[in-house]
């Protein structure tokens, strides 16, 4: 279950959760001001990065997973595209700049409600570790540290990469349920 909403985040009176007119299901109405508070699942999108056959992970500095390895990936922003969003985050977390390619895993994380978004990806030229970053590296298809993957979603996307080497042109779709287990 997902937390609840207390307070209205416009004016900051108490809120009651009801159906509104027109709509099917409870939301957090504003009993003072009436603003509606829709709670929608956040996008996380990221890239597999891959470099004269190798992939590209950062290892975490900050937490949840602090130390474990992940592909690059973040939370979009609004003004976005998904793909924006994914090469920035790429940017961001391993100072790498790629060529963008397709949409190849879409993983829906429902207990935490998030949608992750993963693209393939091409290096452009060097890497580093950003500031959530502890280390940045190109790892073999066979040297991947399969036990330290930070996250499930993204373990399901590097492992259905690993096996078809990016080139299937399938959308991987994937559903979690499962709360707290990485």
């Amino acid at each position: 279950m997902m937390p609840r909403m207390k307070f209205c985040s416009v004016c900051g009176g108490d809120v009651s959760y009801r159906v509104p007119d027109g709509d099917n299901r409870e939301r957090a109405i504003c009993n003072i001001c009436g603003t509606i508070h829709y709670k929608n699942p956040l996008i996380v999108v990221g890239c597999l990065v891959e470099h004269d056959d190798k992939i590209l992970l950062c290892k975490r500095s900050i937490e949840p997973r602090y130390g474990y390895w992940t592909v690059p990936a973040g939370f979009m922003e609004l003004g976005e595209s998904s793909a924006e969003g994914a090469a920035r985050e790429t940017r961001e977390e391993a100072l790498a700049e790629v060529e963008l390619g397709r949409l190849y895993a879409s993983v829906d994380v429902i207990e935490v409600g998030q949608l992750h978004l993963y693209y393939t990806a091409r290096l452009k030229g060097s890497f580093g570790a950003g500031e959530e970053t502890l280390e940045t590296r190109l790892f073999a298809k066979d040297e991947i540290p399969w036990d330290d993957i930070a996250f499930r979603s993204g373990k399901f996307a590097l492992e259905r990469f690993v096996e078809d080497g990016g080139r299937d042109n399938t959308v991987h779709i994937h559903e979690l349920r499962r709360v707290k287990s990485y």
